[in-house]
């Protein structure tokens, strides 16, 4: 069992993961307000929410070198202390490029912030805890892009912009101060040499595709803009991945992706995780620009999501104990893809209770989904290897956490060239999410029957067995 300073090490995790989450969609409910006062276009201040995201998808991959090189408590410490700054920072901007400045620097304060706290914890955890632990860090990150739409809503109608970063400020002294009793120095010292060729590659490279990704989705772009910035995409992603499959020590060691539980969560997982971090974005925009709700309406009835997260949340442990993680992430991914695909069915005239139980259902199954993910990611992963698998676990899902909001605005475009009704076009985007969290369901069938077992409460034959099993499935693979 975790003792009471793993429990409290994984909560302070799990209040930072929150804070990031939270940041990287609440803003996106304010932004006609912070294009009014700051005498700028609602567009324009579309690059406040793209800035912060590209900043943590580059530079997540360093938090790895950062951590062998001055030792777990200093990077994390330093990182709390950095986004709060930041945070402070954008309350008090005075026009848009200050604040998209100090957006970049929140988002490197939270690039570093959870992935270093997150190794932390799986470092201080034996296995069989592995799903307790994660199952405390993964729910503030499920819940975070609930809360936005319904917080923004309030502090939008009912009090000032400047609350959304200012927020933050209480919220990082504490998580500093917690921080500073539990985290311990941890080991440190010499790291290799950091991989300049693929900082520059990958940090160029998903910078590159999250603004590709940005201008799809707005409106209006530049088919040419559009065109080049994917291609140097593609270009510098392709040249990342040669260089760092065949340099000895790579920024992202793409290797562990050999074991095949880290490689379904890595991958498939990531899926997963744009089709939920997708929904928070869609739904108040049905519910506000087709059906005319208020924004507080609208974030009132994507709570439910959150009513589901919560209810599920102490039958987590036990259902993966119960049943193993390949048959929980089918029932999972199947049901998040069914319930996503059920909003296309939304009308202004559905009842309010239905519209709860099928956001509510999705909120089960997302939560019951990345809960498996994130635990079967390191369940079979070797101590050794745990810094570098954490570091391409972390920048995987936060790459498609950020581009899931893209992937839904360029499935609404998608949507609104073929129809001319609003609400036919949000049935379009509804439908494709559906079928992309299909692929996840493929994955998940294709997984050994035993993968994962290592993390889970079975008695010890079983246990001997289901190990067994794994390694003959590597093997064989």
């Amino acid at each position: 069992m975790m003792d009471s300073r793993q429990r409290g090490t994984a909560l302070l995790v799990a209040g930072c993961f929150f804070m990031e989450m939270l940041d990287g969609t609440i803003v996106s409910t304010a932004v006609p307000r912070i294009a009014r006062d700051l005498h700028t276009g609602p567009a324009s201040v579309g690059l406040v929410v793209t800035a912060y995201l590209v900043t943590l998808a580059v530079l997540i991959p360093l938090s790895g070198w950062l951590t062998a090189r001055f030792g777990p408590r200093r990077v994390f410490l330093a990182a709390i202390t950095v986004f709060t700054v930041a945070s402070l920072a954008c309350a008090f901007a005075p026009n848009l490029g200050v604040l998209v400045g100090t957006r970049v620097l929140q988002g490197a304060g939270g690039a570093m912030m959870v992935p270093v706290g997150r190794l932390v914890v799986l470092a201080g955890t034996a296995r069989r805890d592995l799903t307790r632990a994660v199952a405390y860090i993964v729910w503030p990150g499920l819940v975070a892009p609930v809360l936005a739409p319904l917080l923004g809503g309030l502090i939008a109608t009912y009090a000032s912009w400047h609350w959304i970063f200012l927020l933050n400020v209480p919220l990082g002294v504490v998580a500093f101060l917690v921080a500073r009793r539990l985290i311990e120095a941890g080991p440190h010292g010499t790291p290799p040499p950091l991989d300049v060729p693929g900082i520059v590659f990958v940090c160029s490279g998903l910078a590159a595709l999250t603004w590709a990704a940005h201008l799809v989705s707005g409106a209006g772009s530049d088919p040419v803009a559009v065109v080049v910035t994917a291609l140097a995409a593609t270009a510098a992603l392709a040249a990342g991945g040669r260089h760092l499959l065949r340099t000895s020590h790579p920024l992202i060691n793409l290797r562990t992706l050999d074991v095949p539980s880290f490689r379904a969560s890595a991958l498939d997982g990531s899926l997963c995780m744009a089709v939920v971090s997708a929904l928070p974005f869609l739904l108040p925009l049905l519910f506000q620009e087709v059906f005319g709700w208020s924004a507080v309406k609208s974030g009132a009835v994507v709570l439910f999501v959150f009513a589901g997260n919560i209810g599920i949340k102490p039958a987590t442990t036990y259902l993966i104990n119960r049943f193993g993680f390949r048959p929980l992430l089918i029932v999972a991914t199947l049901g998040l893809a069914v319930t996503t695909a059920a909003c296309a069915l939304f009308t202004a005239t559905t009842p309010v209770v239905v519209i709860a139980v099928v956001t509510a259902l999705g909120g089960v199954a997302r939560s019951v989904g990345l809960s498996g993910y994130a635990t079967i990611a390191f369940s079979e992963t070797a101590p050794e290897r745990l810094r570098d698998a954490n570091a391409l676990f972390a920048t995987s899902h936060q790459l498609a956490a950020g581009l899931g909001v893209a992937v839904a605005s360029i499935a609404l475009r998608g949507g609104a060239a073929l129809t001319d009704a609003p609400r036919s076009a949000y049935a379009v985007a509804f439908v494709v999410l559906g079928a992309l969290c299909l692929l996840p369901t493929l994955g998940a069938l294709r997984l050994h029957p035993a993968a994962g077992d290592a993390a889970r409460s079975v008695g010890a034959g079983q246990t001997r067995v289901t190990r067994s099993a794994v390694s003959d499935s590597r093997k064989s693979e």
